[in-house]
């Protein structure tokens, strides 16, 4: 018995066992982490992610207002995958639409099309749609044929039956703009960036400030008399040029690595880029004044990056969500600077496309600092 004592004592492992309990149980954030993540992971996965976009934006150029015309347009209406959002009156205005994110589709309709067609012409539908996301493009490129083949079945009836009971008497045009060979690396690699930042400069920075307090630093800075403001801004701007080193390595790397374009305006980009990594660096201040360890600021910094891959538009359609996870996704400043950062990238975006990007990213801004400077005045308390 005395043998056995020495090599397992149940006592002993019961000791360890309610210890390890008690402390599970004060260690509240990391208790929260292990229920919580698996359970957001769930609902968001299971609600939330779709690859199939549903009701993408959609504007039509109307160059004929012959029946067919008109039914096409009425179908598309009724269409799962096109939300009809008005008539373009010029190219220009189609290629403004698509730029700035207005429209994700747009059909172009030739004069004379229904003239052509009943002469056996075979007039061009053109369907020019925005595959800077080839997933999203790819649904609304699948439905138009047959939209258009019913429309023209419901149409051409009567003495024009004829017409109908061929093949199709024109036909469609599929134009990707933005990514003509529906890379997934075009698509991918630019809001890879938006992630990077988001990881790093959230968790940099709550874990710097944490090791600070861990080693009694953050009580000496506490006693001089320097504001929550200054010692916010002071403890954010050096990971700024760190975020600087980070963007221009990528960039070149996507250039060199994955033939990645970028036609925009690179002052667009420089602006709202700074506004973005403050937002995140500001957002790892916040998480610093709710850690009361390394390890509790990593994992918070981990729960905030989960939605910001999953909802942000990143790995799935952000139009094939439900409206309430676009809401959420709509509070996540990756999901701006995503919008942006493939504006500037891929389309040949300038400040005007990316102008409501940048006050969506400044709004969330304000709001997360007011929260930290509030949780900082708490602490000091």
């Amino acid at each position: 018995m005395t043998r056995l004592s020495n090599v397992f004592s149940m006592a002993r492992f019961l000791s360890v066992l309610v210890k390890e309990f008690i402390q599970m149980r004060r260690d509240r954030v990391t208790f929260a982490m292990m229920i919580g993540v698996p359970l957001v992971q769930l609902l968001l996965f299971g609600y939330a992610i779709n690859t199939d976009p549903r009701n993408l934006p959609t504007l039509v150029e109307m160059a004929d207002e012959s029946p067919v015309a008109r039914a096409l347009v009425a179908g598309m209406d009724t269409s799962d995958y096109f939300d009809f959002v008005g008539i373009s009156t010029s190219q220009e205005q189609s290629d403004r639409a698509l730029r700035d994110g207005t429209a994700s589709v747009v059909l172009t309709v030739p004069p004379g099309f229904q003239r052509d067609a009943m002469r056996g012409l075979q007039p061009e539908l053109l369907l020019t749609v925005d595959a800077s996301d080839p997933v999203a493009a790819g649904g609304a490129i699948g439905a138009i044929r047959g939209v258009a083949d019913l429309a023209v079945a419901q149409t051409l009836q009567g003495p024009l039956q004829f017409a109908a009971a061929t093949p199709a008497p024109f036909t469609v045009v599929i134009h990707r703009a933005f990514n003509p060979e529906g890379a997934t690396s075009t698509n991918i690699v630019p809001g890879l960036l938006a992630v990077i930042l988001s990881m790093t400069m959230v968790m940099i920075t709550a874990v710097a400030i944490v090791r600070e307090s861990e080693r009694g630093t953050m009580e000496s800075l506490i006693a001089t008399p320097v504001k929550p403001a200054e010692v916010m801004l002071g403890k954010i701007i050096p990971y700024v040029f760190v975020g600087y080193i980070q963007t221009i390595v990528f960039i070149v790397a996507a250039r060199a690595l994955f033939d990645v374009p970028f036609t925009g305006s690179f002052w667009a980009f420089f602006a709202g880029f700074n506004l973005y990594v403050v937002v995140n660096l500001a957002l790892g201040f916040l998480v610093s004044t709710i850690a009361r360890s390394q390890m509790q600021a990593m994992q918070i910094s981990f729960f905030t990056i989960l939605p910001t891959i999953l909802l942000s538009g990143f790995m799935f359609p952000f139009a094939a969500m439900p409206q309430w996870a676009q809401t959420l996704g709509t509070a996540i400043p990756a999901t701006h600077f995503l919008r942006l950062v493939r504006k500037v990238m891929l389309k040949d975006a300038g400040f005007s496309d990316v102008a409501q990007d940048m006050a969506a990213i400044a709004a969330i801004l304000v709001v997360i600092t007011i929260v930290a400077l509030r949780r900082y005045r708490q602490t000091l308390d």
